[in-house]
């Protein structure tokens, strides 16, 4: 099972080779305050001073740290190859193939691509420094080196540091695959750890965290840290292991890691006797060695599956970019009629791509036409803008210098042709509507149903630049049939309707019944001559056409009379002005002119009504016959009369400028995702899963 750790690391290899993190792969995630001695222990598990020194924030960029561990003939052999005499080198991912066989030299690699990324500002950065050491001395792990924790900023540091960091170191331990290595000195508070109390917020129950315990010889005198190494204050899962670290003294002595190793041996013997097998700086290594093996047998299987899921998802992803072109006619013509053939298949709703969050399409015309046109035209109010004294004055003015004995009919049609207008405009916005839908069906194709176009977005303007000039060119037809169809009915107002004539029959019965209830209630002295005559004269307007019920009564034309001569004498000493326009005066209307408007409205309201019906079925039929139809039937045509030219090919099928980039990390990380499968499936065949 050791062979697993290298197997992580060969993985790491693979997907930084594309620069990729989606593969959260196990590793071990260092977390401390500042000064905690996070970079002590990281120096004594390699066996050599490689990281920045300094006061302050140093770790400004995380470092992962790869250890692997090589025996004697592998060294010699792949010291052969890279020219490495040494039998410890290093190599950054970000410098190629460079090896570095002098410590001090990554070091100060590592503070240079620091400074690069992050600046001098003391400002951190979330891009991670790749390290690999190889050595004989040390054992297979992948570390990675955070940022110390801080609270206050110092100097130019960034006034929300704090928050920068946290959120930094958050986003690695919260990797269910990541193994939490908690720092804290020993001469600090243990239940006021940092380091700790960051861990049990992404790891509650504490199954991925490890404590160390660092600085045991700087405890103050006749304290010790028994109970912390036996888990009495803080109990840690995974245990807490105490270490002794170089002091700054020692590091500007020069003194080494294993002299340090040394003596925190003989430290722990002295001073913790009983704890000393299970604590310091190698078994520190061994346990670390042991966990993250264990954690990566544990995470293969979700890992092997998160792979393969990938790997579909790129293949899927590569395969929407399409192969380089070959034949650009071939290509120009089966991407027009590809386009096409969506257009209307989303008009017929037969379309691959079904939208499902709103009404798209021939679904949303038919909303247009049955529901937004339908209901708009069902609310216009017959008699809606016209008021009885419209009424009254337009019987008037139809009536010319001399007294009716009749309504005039030309009254009637030109109050009926006045309403009937109104229904113009909402039919013509019925075609603004549809248009505006098929306009937006260009965008619907582009973005679910022919992705490939997104390859081409030279092929793609073109296609919605003809598209939209169809359209364009199908708006002015069709509000001229739509306008046409209002003319027809304003043109002949044809009162032999059969619907028309059933209405005026039926308000014919009704104005005889109310005559018959006039005749009941008059008073028995009345001479019977008087009333026979007056129904004589009802009966000879009541027959015949539907003039016939509008004919004036005789003690309207009296009462009229007496009001127009009361109204129209002058008075005692006022000079009358014979050129003054009579403006129409609120009144009560007498019992004939009450009888002739209601009359006229009922008309008009008939027949309006029929003339609504014809325009909702009509308008629908030339909508669609005049520009939906027609745009289907000469989409295809069109696009390959407009498009399909040899002197467009090379300009059309130009590929944007990213999608050749795209194309190729799509199939650089397919490679990886299939180099990793095959890493996974090798540890199966030798059983080390």
């Amino acid at each position: 099972m050791e062979a697993l750790i290298p197997v992580i690391n060969k993985l790491q290899d693979v997907f930084n080779t594309v620069g990729a993190d989606i593969i959260q792969l196990p590793q071990i995630a260092v977390v401390g305050t500042q000064s905690s001695g996070k970079s002590s222990v990281l120096e004594s598990l390699v066996g050599r001073d490689l990281l920045p020194r300094g006061t302050g924030i140093v770790t400004r960029r995380p470092l992962i740290l790869q250890l692997v561990n090589v025996d004697p003939e592998d060294r010699r052999k792949t010291g052969e190859e890279n020219g490495v005499d040494g039998e410890e080198w290093g190599k950054f991912l970000h410098t190629k193939n460079k090896i570095y066989t002098d410590f001090d030299e990554i070091r100060q690699e590592i503070e240079n691509e620091t400074e690069r990324i992050s600046g001098n500002n003391k400002g951190i950065s979330d891009e991670p420094i790749h390290l690999k050491i190889f050595s004989p001395h040390v054992v297979n792990l992948t570390l990675v080196d955070l940022p110390g924790i801080t609270k206050v900023p110092v100097g130019d540091q960034p006034k929300d540091i704090e928050l920068q960091i946290r959120e930094l170191i958050l986003k690695y331990i919260s990797n269910p695959n990541c193994i939490i290595l908690a720092v804290t000195a020993a001469n600090t508070d243990m239940a006021t750890s940092e380091a700790l109390k960051v861990a049990r917020e992404v790891d509650t129950d504490g199954r991925r965290t490890l404590a160390v315990v660092t600085k045991l010889d700087l405890m103050d005198a006749g304290t010790d840290a028994m109970d912390v190494l036996m888990g009495r204050v803080i109990p840690v899962k995974l245990g807490l292991i105490g270490v002794v670290n170089r002091s700054q003294l020692d590091i500007n002595n020069k003194k080494t890691v294993a002299d340090s190793i040394r003596d925190e041996h003989a430290f722990l013997q002295k001073k913790y006797p009983s704890l000393a097998n299970r604590n310091g700086t190698k078994y520190l290594a061994r346990t670390l060695n042991r966990l993250l093996m264990h954690h990566i047998r544990d995470c293969l299987p979700e890992l092997k599956t998160r792979i393969n899921v990938l790997a579909a998802q790129y293949q899927s992803l590569l395969g929407s970019y399409g192969e380089p072109v070959d034949d650009k006619s071939a290509t120009l013509l089966q991407l027009i009629t590809k386009f096409a053939t969506e257009y209307c298949n989303t008009i017929e709703g037969t379309a691959k791509y079904i939208e499902t969050a709103e009404l798209c399409g021939g679904a949303r015309i038919c909303y247009i036409f049955h529901e937004t046109f339908g209901r708009t035209l069902e609310s216009v109010d017959p008699l809606g803008g016209l008021t009885t004294i419209d009424v009254l004055t337009a019987i008037r003015n139809a009536t010319g210098p001399r007294p009716a004995l009749f309504v005039p009919e030309v009254s009637f049609e030109l109050l009926v042709k006045r309403q009937v207008k109104r229904l113009e405009e909402p039919s013509l916005r019925c075609v603004e509507l549809v248009h505006e839908e098929m306009q937006r069906i260009i965008q619907h194709c582009s973005n679910y149903s022919t992705q490939e176009l997104l390859r081409f977005p030279k092929l793609h303007d073109a296609i919605v630049e003809v598209v939209t000039s169809l359209l364009r060119k199908r708006l002015p037809v069709t509000n001229e049939m739509v306008h046409n169809l209002v003319a027809i009915e304003l043109a002949y107002i044809n009162t032999k309707h059969p619907d028309f004539a059933d209405a005026c029959g039926v308000m014919n019965n009704n104005i005889e019944e109310q005559r018959r209830n006039r005749m009941r209630e008059l008073p028995s002295a009345v001479p019977r001559d008087k009333m026979g005559g007056g129904a004589q004269g009802e009966q000879e307007g009541g027959t015949g056409t539907w003039r016939g019920m509008l004919k004036k009564g005789e003690e309207g034309q009296a009462e009229d009379r007496n009001r127009s001569s009361f109204a129209s004498s002058p008075q005692k000493g006022h000079a009358v002005n014979l050129l003054d326009v009579p403006v129409p005066v609120a009144r009560k209307l007498s019992a004939r002119e009450q009888r002739d408007c209601e009359v006229i409205e009922r008309l008009i309201k008939s027949y309006f009504l029929i003339v609504r019906k014809n325009i909702q079925d009509s308008v629908p039929k030339a909508v669609m016959h005049f520009l939906v139809n027609h745009v289907k039937d000469s989409l295809q045509s069109e696009l390959v009369g407009q498009l399909y030219k040899p002197a467009l090919l090379d300009d059309l099928l130009t590929e944007s400028e990213d999608m050749a980039q795209r194309r190729n990390e799509a199939a650089d990380m397919l490679k990886a995702l299939q180099r990793a499968s095959q890493v996974i499936a090798e540890i199966r065949e030798t059983h080390l899963w």
